[in-house]
């Protein structure tokens, strides 16, 4: 089936609209739903949109539609709250999103020049300025994103307002600059003279000049990061897997035994979901 021809718009506006009509079934004749509120959605909102991002790093599409119905759910639910005390409904909501990006793609809807996605990046973050009246271009920024995600949008961010370096090779030598001060702070022969505080700090400068590499590098740190992860899982649920078939505990090897174990996990291929690219 062609999802992309135009003759699924109407397939697709019944689908919403039929949403619409279960979510209003339930918010009236459900004891659940009828409970719940912003602040009681808000933490399984959260959930459901890191098992949609782990559905999207995994590859898995069947998965990824399963995930995207569960973040609509929680979107359309959100509105009708907020429609019950007279705030606003789910369409005051679509058509305030469709105004926002028409304002924010001049160059689309307008007659401004933005031939590249520098270009387009640049105008959009001087436009979020003047669409909410911030005094700085990192005011946008959540505070309560993880700290990881949030160096990478305040990198691209600051990029936007052209504060950025302007060659690879001067953000790597930040890199190793950072790498040295942090090296320096256990320099000390006694681990007590260690200054915790300062070590932190250097450390998180280290970090951060990493990610700015990546991003320079192409690379989402967010999920390089997470791809280790589930590569490091792989590897050490197939140690504990081989150990137990060979009637040993983990707690009763030594580093020399387990790492025999984790050469023979390196050789093991990946399951296929960790290995396919993002799309």
């Amino acid at each position: 089936m062609d999802t992309t021809t135009p003759d699924r718009r109407p397939a697709q506006l019944a689908a919403f609209s039929r949403l619409l009509d279960v979510l209003e079934r339930l918010r009236a004749e459900c004891p659940w739903d009828r409970k719940q509120t912003l602040e009681s959605l808000r933490h399984l909102t959260i959930e459901e949109t890191y098992e949609l991002s782990d559905a999207i790093i995994r590859n898995d599409l069947p998965d990824l539609q399963k995930e995207l119905g569960d973040v609509f759910l929680h979107l359309i639910f959100y509105a009708k709250i907020a429609s019950e005390t007279g705030h606003f409904d789910i369409a005051d909501v679509l058509n305030a999103q469709c105004e926002k990006l028409i304002f924010r793609h001049p160059h689309i809807y307008g007659n401004v020049q933005a031939d590249t996605e520098e270009e387009v990046k640049k105008n959009w973050e001087q436009l979020k300025l003047q669409e909410k009246g911030n005094t700085s271009v990192l005011g946008g920024v959540p505070t309560s994103l993880p700290a990881l995600v949030k160096a990478m949008r305040i990198q691209e961010k600051a990029r936007g307002a052209g504060f950025d370096w302007e060659h690879p090779e001067q953000v790597w030598e930040k890199v190793q600059e950072e790498l040295g001060e942090f090296q320096a702070e256990f320099a000390h022969a006694d681990p007590a003279a260690i200054n915790a505080e300062r070590a932190a700090a250097e450390f998180g400068d280290l970090l951060f000049s990493l990610i700015n590499f990546a991003r320079h590098a192409g690379i989402n740190p967010e999920e390089a990061l997470e791809r280790t992860n589930r590569k490091f899982i792989h590897r050490f649920q197939y140690l504990e897997t081989q150990a137990a078939h060979n009637g040993q505990r983990l707690a009763d090897l030594n580093l020399a035994q387990m790492d025999v174990y984790w050469e023979e996990a390196k050789q093991q291929p990946l399951p296929s979901s960790q290995n396919s690219p993002t799309k």
